[in-house]
């Protein structure tokens, strides 16, 4: 799941061969000079080396159940046959040694065994289970130099030592592993998010625009029909108006697509303006400054309000008056349409269209309400000036 440049591909080998590396070392070295003295039986020896290889190929396997080397493999659980055969390994190993007195040596394989053990517990599992291991490790140690009337100190400290460093440097490798994957999944998260974020960005101008354009479609429409027998020179006009619409929504659709299309407010005001003038409802704007202190983000949204409020004023009233405000005050730029007429039944604005704006002027650090006061119906938007 890594793509290149992530640094996780190196994280990965680096983490593997330290761990594997690590380990082989320590139980070679733990045998290396032990095993092949004269003194040492033969039977000895071929336990000794045939518990070093089945300890050693436990950890390389079970370490690739739990830090996989093929990207995207999901982390499958245990493997408790090559855990016990591990165990079994270090455990013989281990005795052998210790029996020979070697006391700087003879923990390396159980520590080792314990530590990738350790791998495949939660936290509090793995804290019992080193700290018990370091315990009997020093018990041991200890009761056999005290038998042997041997320095019990070194013997008893330096498998308990042995156990938790071995304990800490595998686990903390781990646990760079374990975050490392962790922010690789974020990272990729937040790519697939942005994603979606831009699809929904888009379905939502492709909504606006489109049914913007298709609902001053419908209307002049209607009104060239209800024309064509009275005044068809007037219908011819309409028609007109309605073919050139028709170039805009395609010209828009394509400039969103495209990516290049930007929203303004002054653009929506006039076109909303003239759209409501063709439908016969008075449209009265109180503009108390210039839009343009505001950032042209923030003057797209308020486009936005703008056409989404104009189609709700076509689509759900029988309106005959519309008012537009607009007032920048305490560092907010406050926007206003409201309308009369508002039809009875489903009140407008309870679908998609100005939930979906408010989200996205709520992201934007600002606020966008509406509400009905008899037949009245009222949409506000507040910005900040700047960004937060």
């Amino acid at each position: 799941m890594a793509d290149p440049g992530t640094g996780l591909t190196g994280l990965r080998r680096y983490t593997w061969w330290s761990l594997i590396g690590l380990s082989t070392f320590l139980l070679v070295y733990s045998v290396s000079s032990r095993i092949v003295e004269p003194d040492v039986p033969v039977p000895v020896r071929l336990a000794a080396v045939i518990a070093l290889a089945v300890t050693l190929v436990a950890i390389v396997v079970s370490a690739g159940h739990r830090l996989p080397r093929t990207e995207g493999r999901a982390y499958g659980g245990p493997p408790i046959p090559w855990l016990a055969a591990g165990v079994a390994g270090a455990v013989l190993l281990g005795g052998i040694l210790l029996v020979r007195r070697e006391y700087g040596v003879w923990s390396f394989a159980p520590a080792l065994t314990v530590s990738v053990v350790a791998m495949f517990l939660s936290g509090r599992r793995r804290l019992v289970l080193i700290t018990s291991a370091a315990a009997i490790a020093a018990l041991l140690g200890g009761f056999v130099a005290a038998v042997s009337h041997h320095q019990i100190v070194f013997a008893a400290a330096f498998p308990a030592g042995l156990v938790l460093l071995t304990g800490w440097v595998n686990l903390g490798m781990l646990w760079a592993w374990d975050l490392a994957e962790r922010l690789n999944a974020a990272r990729a998260m937040a790519a697939q998010l942005a994603v979606r974020d831009e699809r929904l960005r888009f379905a939502a101008d492709l909504h606006d625009i489109q049914g913007h354009h298709l609902q001053v479609i419908a209307l002049k429409s209607e009104l060239a029909a209800r024309l064509a027998r009275t005044d068809p020179r007037r219908a011819a006009e309409e028609m007109d108006a309605v073919r050139l619409l028709a170039t805009d929504a395609l010209r828009d659709t394509r400039a969103v697509v495209q990516g290049y299309r930007r929203v303004t407010l002054e653009e929506e005001i006039a076109n909303a303006t003239s759209v409501l003038a063709a439908a016969g409802i008075d449209a009265r704007m109180d503009l108390g400054c210039s839009p343009d202190r505001l950032p042209a983000s923030r003057r797209g949204l308020l486009g936005l309000v703008m056409r989404e409020a104009t189609t709700n004023v076509l689509r759900h009233s029988s309106a005959r008056h519309a008012e537009i405000s607009y007032r920048v005050a305490d560092g907010q730029a406050r926007f206003e349409v409201a309308n009369d007429g508002a039809n009875d039944g489903p009140e407008p604005g309870t679908g998609t269209g100005l939930r979906t704006l408010a989200e996205r002027i709520e992201a934007a650090g600002g606020e966008m309400t509406w509400r009905r006061e008899g037949a009245r119906f009222v949409v506000v938007a507040r910005l900040p000036l700047e960004a937060r």
